[in-house]
């Protein structure tokens, strides 16, 4: 009988080979266990102040205590163009190495939607990490009135200002929602956050305002205890069936929606109608994002994205949460991506809607590509 060959009787190559094959998942586990990087760069494309700044540097505090390193998160605000002068800075110089993330926002999605020629980022060489909806208010000066039926009558005769970054950004839903009430509101382009465009309501240049709920929080809701605001709607939050309703956060305030289908012959099957609910579903149902370069290494992605799933339990940040950002449940992982790639999406037809209603109502000339 031949006798049964044992680890020291194989030849030199296959001994080898078994010993390399018996360590790989040593070598797995320990690559696995290496740490995120000390410090992580989140560039925010947009001023100090507004609703997704306020965000970021929120969101920030919570993943840096929920990483396995909790690295050190600089916060790095790079506005301009509407978010757009930021994002194409990160789309081509951030290295995949998982040291730097971009924080985007409807301003930055907008653009791209409508294929916005100074846009030279691309959202499919991204992955989200995690994304957050959000919910937002217009609300008047108190001139106008308290009583949301007399505010609207006054606004339909009294023309007045709304300070707003670019014609295709985060306030774009918003204009259109002033447009189908048939509210006199002119917009006044150019401002660099909304936090400035708040401060032109605060002087009283502008005579309504719109902010996210993390921004109206911090910074209105102190207007309205002053009575210097009076809340008017919301824009609400999208259930699972797709319909809009009322935000919990302000559940007393009534939505855009409300309002325009109350209207003798208004219906969700407007064009109108299906243009605001469209973007309204890319810019605030899935509105914060905060993304990486889609090559970065798989393993630390999961890291990452593990890290923002424990925050989903952690008591401390929900609480934190509602308090900061409103009762909106945020998005992780490969379920924020799916989301992500349906909410870009915008056909022909709709695209060039909006880009003649921008001529026609306001002069604005978009340029697509």
């Amino acid at each position: 009988m031949h006798a049964k060959p044992t680890l020291s009787r194989l030849p030199c190559r296959r001994w080898w080979i078994v010993f390399a094959l018996a360590l790989l998942p040593l070598f797995a586990e320990a690559d696995d266990d290496q740490p995120t990087p000390d410090t992580l760069t989140w560039t925010v494309p947009f001023g100090v102040g507004g609703g997704t700044d306020v965000w970021a540097r929120f969101m920030s505090h919570w993943m840096a205590q929920s990483l396995p390193s909790h690295p050190a998160i600089v916060i790095d605000n790079v506005p301009g163009g509407g978010s757009i002068t930021g994002t194409n800075l990160f789309y081509t110089r951030a290295q995949p190495n998982g040291e730097e993330m971009l924080v985007t926002s409807a301003s930055t999605q907008f653009p791209a939607m409508l294929e916005d020629p100074r846009v030279r980022f691309d959202y499919a060489k991204w992955t989200p990490i995690i994304a957050a909806p959000t919910g937002g208010v217009v609300y008047v000066q108190p001139r106008f009135g308290k009583e949301t039926g007399e505010i609207l009558d006054n606004l339909r005769e009294e023309p007045t200002k709304f300070a707003m970054q670019t014609p295709t950004g985060l306030e774009m839903p918003v204009m259109l929602a002033f447009d189908m009430l048939g509210l006199a509101v002119e917009p006044v382009f150019g401002m660099r956050s909304r936090g400035e465009g708040r401060l032109a309501f605060e002087r009283g240049e502008a005579g309504v305002d719109f902010q996210t709920t993390s921004a109206y929080f911090s910074s209105v809701t102190p207007l309205v205890e002053s009575g210097q605001a009076v809340p008017l709607f919301s824009l609400g939050v999208m259930n699972d069936e797709g319909v809009i309703v009322r935000d919990p956060a302000f559940p007393d305030l009534p939505t855009f929606s409300e309002l325009y289908l109350a209207q003798p012959g208004a219906s969700r099957d407007d064009v109108a109608y299906e243009v605001f609910h469209k973007f309204f579903a890319s810019g605030y149902a899935l509105q914060k994002l905060l993304l990486v370069p889609k090559q970065v290494d798989a393993r630390l992605l999961a890291r990452y994205r593990d890290g923002a799933k424990a925050l989903m339990t952690n008591e401390d940040f929900l609480a934190a949460a509602r308090q900061q950002v409103g009762p909106y449940e945020p998005v992780v992982g490969e379920v924020a991506a799916r989301q992500l790639a349906s909410a870009m999406e915008l056909s022909d037809a709709r695209r060039q809607w909006v880009v003649d209603w921008l001529k026609d109502r306001y002069g604005v000339r978009v340029v697509t590509r």
